[in-house]
């Protein structure tokens, strides 16, 4: 088996809030990441197939094919958007959210892509980093 990881790069806004809890505690927990109007990041996307090599073309999937899936799934959806308004994954309801922390985009990634690599030959979705800074990433393996 080998692994094989595509990189991708997006920019988007969001920020950090709890809808059920008040004003002041949303504060106290994310300080200035609760400012509403938001606040950007440049981030890194790594996804990471696994398989075997194809001894026919040598690939494990096509590069073209995975970033057209990338691009599709998670680009087109979250480059230059505001996690929190403009993507369904993160809206807030008056009671519940998925804030659009680095570790929740990493599992939402995952849902986004898996359908699609889940349809690759031989091919399985392995892992999924997202970089909120170059210091700072979560990762996700699909593991519940």
């Amino acid at each position: 088996m080998i692994y094989l990881t595509r990189r991708a790069t997006f920019s988007a806004s969001h920020y950090y809030w709890n809808p059920s809890w008040s004003a002041e505690k949303n504060e106290q927990v994310f300080g200035r990441c609760a400012n509403r109007n938001g606040h950007g990041h440049n981030y890194t996307l790594e996804v990471t197939v696994a398989g075997d090599v194809d001894p026919v073309t040598g690939f494990v999937v096509d590069l073209k094919w995975l970033r057209d899936v990338i691009e599709r799934e998670v680009l087109a959806a979250w480059d230059h958007r505001h996690l929190n308004l403009d993507v369904p994954e993160f809206a807030a309801t008056e009671s519940t959210a998925t804030i659009p922390t680095t570790e929740n985009l990493a599992i939402a990634a995952w849902k986004r892509l898996e359908p699609s690599v889940h349809k690759a030959d031989g091919a399985r979705l392995s892992r999924v980093r997202v970089y909120e800074t170059p210091e700072i990433f979560a990762e996700f393996r699909g593991e519940a």
